[in-house]
């Protein structure tokens, strides 16, 4: 479990996505991860899986789980 605070009021954490090999992957995953509530920023890599999220606050993981499965990837759990 990778889970930073970075900034006041700020947290990173990093999850393991399976599916993802595109750019394409990598704008479905951040596009419905971003729409959490308290996200600032997401960054998905296809090319490791990783996903790295900036939030005002840790993030439930099921409704992390929920955002991915939406992207139709499945979330292996956090890096």
């Amino acid at each position: 479990m990778t889970v930073h605070t970075d900034t006041p009021g700020s947290v990173t954490a990093v999850y393991k996505v399976t599916g993802m090999s595109c750019g394409h992957c990598e704008g479905s995953v951040s596009g419905e991860i971003s729409q959490i509530p308290g996200v600032s920023s997401v960054k998905a890599v296809a090319s490791t899986g990783e996903v790295t999220v900036v939030s005002e606050a840790p993030l439930d993981d099921e409704a992390v789980r929920a955002a991915v499965d939406e992207a139709g990837f499945e979330l292996a759990g956090r890096a």
